[in-house]
């Protein structure tokens, strides 16, 4: 591996003209220098475009793509990730913020593990003026966050901050980005790379996340939003992925899970959907 890697970070912005430029200064401030900035405005209705224009004329080896039509954040993502050149890839919201620090410990941590695919961290969280709220640790406490192979955990439960991800651009090429059949992409991205691929953690925040009410996944539980299907479609490949009972089990749970909350949203025909997998789940038999 070179000892001073490039990174690419892939910046994507739909409507955040507020906030598009500060997340654009925190890649400009980092302490790592090789880095590849390519910033995607996703045919945004507000003045995103004209902000992203007046902030990158003044600075050096910043690619910008403006879309005429929404793509939605998967295919963004996809054409950016086509003009990558980093060892490395970040995907960062133009809502977020990178900590001054965020790219060096990410490599360092990668030229210490080279066997991992995937790194995440702590996070602060702030709010729409960027005042801090709280730590990411606060609800999901540094001693149990599991690194390694966290294939199994992540299909039980919540715990990786998805702005503080940073992965080795291998991974991408391999499972070929994004899915982009998909209205959402971290939930998806995650159950696939983990389950070749080893995930490290670092305690430090190294990224601030912002919660806004326009965000997208403030819509995710939404009344017969897009995104449930989404995460319906991701069971149907954990279904497919899973190799043991253990993975059978966890995936049970998962059903539950998201058939219960089809239910209090009156989405019958996603709770039935859940009701054939988990039953479908329930007929397989592992040698384990």
């Amino acid at each position: 591996m070179n000892e001073y890697p490039l990174v690419t970070i892939v910046c994507l912005c739909y409507n955040q003209a507020p906030y598009v430029s500060e997340a654009i200064d925190s890649v400009q401030q980092q302490t790592w220098k090789n880095i590849q900035l390519i910033i995607v405005d996703d045919a945004s209705t507000d003045n995103s475009q004209e902000v992203i224009t007046k902030r990158c004329a003044l600075l050096n080896q910043v690619e910008c793509i403006f879309l005429d039509t929404n793509r939605g954040n998967c295919r963004a993502f996809n054409l950016a990730l086509q003009k990558a050149k980093g060892e490395f890839v970040i995907d960062l919201a133009a809502d977020d913020i990178l900590e001054p620090e965020r790219v060096a410990a990410g490599v360092a941590y990668f030229l210490l593990h080279p066997g991992a695919g995937a790194q995440f961290s702590d996070a602060k969280i702030i709010n729409k003026d960027g005042v801090f709220i709280r730590h990411h640790s606060d609800i999901i406490p540094h001693d149990s966050v599991p690194q390694g192979d966290v294939y199994v955990d992540l299909i039980q439960r919540y715990f990786i901050c998805s702005p503080t991800l940073m992965f080795r651009k291998r991974v991408f090429d391999q499972l070929n980005g994004y899915d982009e059949a998909l209205f959402y992409e971290d939930f998806d991205f995650l159950i696939r790379s983990s389950r070749t691929e080893c995930f490290g953690y670092l305690p430090e925040p190294l990224v601030s996340k912002r919660v806004h009410s326009t965000q997208m996944s403030r819509k995710q539980r939404g009344w017969r939003s897009q995104q449930q299907w989404s995460t319906f479609l991701i069971c149907e490949k954990i279904l497919k992925l899973n190799r043991s009972s253990k993975e059978q089990q966890a995936l049970r749970a998962r059903l539950v899970y998201e058939w219960k909350h089809a239910m209090a949203r009156l989405n019958f025909p996603l709770a039935w959907s859940y009701l054939k997998l988990f039953w479908q789940n329930r007929s397989l038999q592992y040698p384990d």
